[in-house]
Parts: C-alpha cells; structure tokens; sequence
C-alpha cells in the first residue's frame, strides 16, 4: 500500500498539479472540467491557489524535490501580486489574468493563506514570508473574531456579509465548523514555524482557546460528533452529521495539541479533548464506513452515500491517526479498505486527469470539474504524505 501510495503522489499528482501551471497570466488555472478541457480563463480561486502552494511547498519539504520548490515560488508570487493586501487580508478570487474578482474577506481564506505561507516558509526559509502568515493572523484575530469565536464573511472593509459562500443544506450560519477546524490547522502550523518566543506565545494562546471552544461548544458528547453550521450563540441550526470533517478534525484537533506541548491546555480539557478525537474516530467508522469507503454525510437521519474524493483521503488520515493511538488493527484495516476503493473508483484512469470528484455507491463518477476553485491537490496530497509518514513503520 505505502509503495502504492508514493507511486501516486510521484508518477500521478505531482506531474498532474505541474501541468496546470500558468505561465502566461501567472499562478495555476482554475477550471479543468469533466471532459477534460481547460478553461484558460476561468477566474482562480484564492483557496484553490493557497492550496496549490502549500502543496508544493511540502511536497518540497518531504521530497527534497528543488523543482517542487519552483513551482511553490511560482504559486506565492501569483498570490503575493494578485490576491494578498496587506492591509486587508486575501480576497476571495481573481480573473485569470490576475484582477480582483470577488473582494470578500472569509476568515476560511484567510486560514488557507495562512497555512500555506506557514508551510512555505518551511520551504524557503524567507522571514518575508514568516511575517506575511503572521500579519495574516493578527488580522483575523482583529478583524475577523469578536468574544464568542470566529465569524465568517466580510467585505474588504471587514464589514459582516452574510455567510453564503461556507453555508449549505439550507441554512445561513453565522459561525461554522468549517472555518474553526481550518483556523485550527492553520494556527497549528504557524505556532510550530514561529521562533520567537513572545509571537509563539500569542499564537499559542488562541489556538488553545480554539480548542476548548470546540470541545465546548462545537462537539456534541451525546452524539459523539460536532455540529456543523451555527448561530452567534453556538446553537446547532442543522440536524447534519458530516462524517468528513469528523474524521478529518479527529486527526487535525490531536496534531493541535501534540504541537502545543505543555503549558496551554488544562490536564482536564487536554484529557477530554483526546477523548473526543477516537470518539469521532470510532463513531463514524461505525455509521459512515460502509463496503470499503467511507460515505459523506447525513442530515436529519438521512445517509448520503456518495463518496467524495476528499472525504476519503481524510478517512485514511484519520482512521491512520486512531491506529497509531491505540494499535487495534481495525483502524489499520480502515485505511487499507479505503485506499483499494480509492485506487478501483476515486482515480480517474483517463491519460491528462487525476481524480474524481465523487462517485455514487456503485461506483459512477458524477460529471463535476476535476480543477475548480475547491478542488485541490490539498487533500489526497495530504494523504499521501500523511499515510506514508505515519504507516512507514508499520507495513
């Protein structure tokens, strides 16, 4: 499997994720559609290309690869003269050659960003680019926040907008799971890059505040899961379990606190919240793995049983994570089952693509975009790295 799995992200992703390299108008294009045909001026997508340079940079990290680098350069310069202001954060997309197209400020953006300059820094070394994630940071803790947590959407004055754009299943939320568990995966990564103590101490802080407010207020103990979409005051708006973001908090939430180390989290909350990440681990294996994969969601008691390219990427993560934990093989069954139904129903075969969207429960892919402003090299890149990282010793 892990022989497999590098194969994958050498011989497939890599070499796919190269090709969408603009050269002429600068960054990656946004737009590669079912059939294979390239939109050269599709707009691009902020988070699309936050994605495309942290995939890169850790690419370069892992691999040592110097061409990685270059194409992570090619991803932040793009950001740096077309999506990044300094002063008001990352804008949500641009035009294919660059010109702002929609300005909102979405705080999951400016988390994407974040994380991508974090890890970039780790490739490059650049202070520049340490001080452009942090700038980034301090913007969303004054903008982009106020005493209860994280809101969403705003305009480039940081006015509020309504949350349209992280909203779904017929609700408008005022705050989302979504955007918590991403300024947490950001937050994680720039606490490990930053070396200076007092800044470290700052980011350590809310990233530790973070925590507690999801294991108060955004996990359910009763039903073993987080809740989705909310109001100011944390009121659930929706009965939805997204089975996908369970799993992938499960592992996030316990890197969060293994790189906080001692001195953040009370030993109680510590204690509960490591608790919560194998309950969501074993929850839904329990409801969502089902045949071999791993279903998508289920609202007000109703499964959908698609199968999403990223929700299986983040099962093997985290199922891989829960393993590691507490060594019961049916963990590292999971992953196993999971990456053969991936390999036989997730990787599109067609020479010039790379992996389907989602496909139905026999198997069918859905005729959405293969390259659009949400999908990304992020997620089963990610896998890759992770699984290979994580199960190296193990099989």
């Amino acid at each position: 499997m892990l022989q497999e799995i590098n194969t994958e992200l050498r011989e497939h992703i890599i070499p796919f994720w190269k090709s969408l390299r603009d050269d002429e108008n600068g960054g990656f294009y946004g737009l590669l559609d079912y059939e294979l045909s390239l939109d050269k001026k599709a707009p691009k997508g902020a988070i699309l290309n936050s994605r495309i340079l942290w995939f890169f940079a850790r690419a370069f990290v892992e691999l040592g690869d110097k061409t990685l680098l270059e194409y992570a350069d090619h991803a932040y310069k793009f950001m740096k003269t077309s999506m990044l202001d300094k002063k008001c954060g990352i804008c949500w997309s641009v035009t294919y050659d660059g010109q702002v197209l929609d300005s909102t400020r979405h705080t999951y953006n400016q988390a994407f960003a974040i994380y991508a300059l974090s890890e970039y820094y780790k490739a490059c070394g650049r202070t520049e680019v340490l001080d452009e994630a942090l700038d980034l940071f301090y913007l969303v803790e004054e903008k982009c926040r106020d005493d209860g947590g994280y809101l969403e959407a705003f305009d480039k004055n940081f006015r509020l907008l309504p949350n349209d754009k992280l909203s779904e299943n017929g609700v408008l939320a005022d705050r989302t799971m979504n955007t918590a568990l991403h300024i947490l995966e950001a937050y994680t990564l720039l606490f490990e890059v930053t070396g200076d103590a007092a800044i470290k101490k700052q980011v350590g802080n809310r990233l530790s505040e973070l925590l507690v407010t999801i294991n108060n207020k955004i996990y359910d103990r009763d039903k073993k899961r987080q809740e989705v979409f909310f109001d100011l005051e944390y009121n659930s708006l929706i009965d939805l379990y997204s089975y996908g973001h369970d799993i992938e908090a499960s592992w996030l939430i316990d890197l969060a606190v293994n790189t906080l180390g001692e001195g953040y989290l009370d030993k109680g909350i510590e204690k509960q919240i490591r608790e919560m990440t194998l309950d969501m681990a074993r929850n839904t294996m329990e409801h969502a793995l089902i045949d071999g994969s791993f279903i998508n969601e289920c609202e007000n008691g109703v499964n959908d049983t698609t199968r999403i390219w990223w929700v299986q990427s983040e099962a093997m993560v985290g199922f891989a994570n829960a393993y590691t934990k507490t060594r019961e093989l049916q963990f590292l069954s999971a992953v196993r089952s999971i990456w053969e139904y991936t390999k036989e129903n997730m990787i599109d075969k067609r020479e010039g693509s790379e992996w389907f969207w989602q496909v139905d429960e026999k198997g069918n892919p859905a005729t959405k975009p293969i390259v659009e402003p949400w999908k990304c090299p992020y997620h089963n890149g990610r896998m890759c790295f992770e699984i290979i990282e994580r199960l190296k010793k193990e099989l």
